[in-house]
């Protein structure tokens, strides 16, 4: 299973690291140029921790942070 949190559905996304190179016009160069381009994730800071449920029973799944701090999950 992948990690997404199962409260705000936070997953990770795709993005790109841009390298740029020389010197900037606002310094007295002729302006910045991007070199090389990387693919990346940006991963949520997920944690797997137990959880009350409404019927009275416990689960274990996997909570982001955001969450946790919002107390939008009560913990067993």
């Amino acid at each position: 299973m992948t990690k997404i949190c199962v409260i705000t559905g936070r997953r990770p996304v795709k993005g790109n690291i841009i390298n740029r190179k020389g010197q900037t016009k606002k310094s007295g160069g002729i302006g910045t140029h991007v070199t090389s381009i990387t693919k990346r994730k940006f991963r949520p800071n997920l944690q797997k921790v137990r959880i009350r449920l409404a019927n009275g029973g416990t689960k274990r799944v996997w909570v982001s942070v955001k969450a946790l701090k919002a107390g939008l999950v009560q913990k067993a």
